[in-house]
């Protein structure tokens, strides 16, 4: 096993802080969800594609047709997530939406199941302390109205589609550059959510030098800074590590809420957040355990001692070796 490099943790870091200013930064902006979408991404094609002709054309090529739709699904679902996300936002508290939305590794869990792999203990356990600390946060939104409720949903539906489109990226991240996946993800992503806002006739131009800024910043730093530091990462760390560190994301925004927005979460709501959170950590070491299960059993059959069926990458595609570029 390769030992955790320090400049590989310092990028992490770094992607780690930068997605967690992105909830105050669209509660700063006076703008529709699915236009604060498309201009977020938007921007953050522009140097995506500049990058592109680095390695592109020759990594699309290496990895054909089917590689290349992938990349596009992963783009698909990137654009469906912040769509959801952004509109949680809009609608009920920072400290609830990002917290739902980190609830992604219950989903690839689901994800196993419907593929036959049916849950641990470990899973199922942290499956019930995640519904107990979203039953409570939910209690306590629901003192707010059903409006606050509607956002924690689609907090739960960007969850799932940021669940896939970082499963994803987990497989193509072993073929293709990072310039080369954001230089298809992004722009498709981008297309995708201003045909959404065109179709849905929101405004897209129009809006003040300071909302433009906004939208600037929002791009540059959660999403060129802290997705493409989380995507660089993927090729280095197991994605379970990765997807701890992101925990962090809900903390530091909730803090962020309050000093920014004098946003506090009540005392029921921080506490069904600390519940949450506890279980999408178990359900981490969960993924993290089978992965290393895996890995064992991978290694025993591949020196020929022991047949192994049922750990193929095929069977489980959440599963990455730590040493895998």
């Amino acid at each position: 096993m390769r030992t955790l490099s320090p400049r590989v943790l310092v990028v992490l870091a770094i992607g780690v802080l930068a997605v967690s200013t992105a909830a105050i930064i669209i509660r700063e902006i006076a703008a529709p969800a699915l236009s604060i979408a498309a201009w977020r991404l938007i921007f953050a094609s522009l140097p995506a594609l500049g990058l592109l002709p680095l390695r592109g054309r020759r990594e699309l090529q290496h990895v054909g047709r089917n590689g290349t739709g992938w990349a596009i699904l992963s783009g698909t679902c990137l654009a469906l997530h912040f769509i959801a996300w952004i509109a949680s936002l809009q609608m009920t508290s920072v400290a609830s939406s990002v917290v739902f939305v980190t609830i992604s590794p219950l989903f690839v869990a689901g994800i196993d199941a419907l593929r036959g792999e049916p849950p641990s203990r470990l899973m199922l356990l942290a499956i019930a302390v995640c519904i107990a600390g979203g039953t409570l946060i939910g209690s306590a939104d629901f003192a707010r109205g059903a409006r606050s409720l509607q956002g924690d949903l689609l907090a739960i539906a960007g969850a799932f589609f940021v669940a896939i489109y970082f499963a994803i990226g987990r497989r193509l991240r072993a073929s293709l550059s990072l310039t080369t996946y954001t230089g298809v993800v992004y722009p498709v992503a981008a297309l995708l959510t201003l045909g959404a806002a065109l179709g849905a006739r929101r405004p897209m131009l129009g809006f003040d030098a300071t909302t433009y800024g906004l939208l600037v910043l929002l791009a540059l730093v959660p999403q060129v800074i802290g997705h493409s530091s989380l995507n660089w990462a993927l090729g280095y760390l197991s994605a379970p590590f990765v997807a701890i560190a992101v925990l962090g994301e809900p903390v530091i925004s909730t803090v962020l809420a309050a000093l920014v927005l004098n946003e506090r979460p009540g005392a029921l709501q921080a506490f069904g957040a600390v519940v949450l959170l506890a279980g999408v950590w178990i359900a981490l070491r969960a993924e993290q355990r089978a992965t290393h299960l895996a890995d064992v059993h991978s290694g025993v059959a591949a020196a020929g001692s022991l047949p192994i069926t049922g750990y193929t990458e095929e069977a489980m595609p959440h599963v990455r070796r730590v040493d895998e570029r």
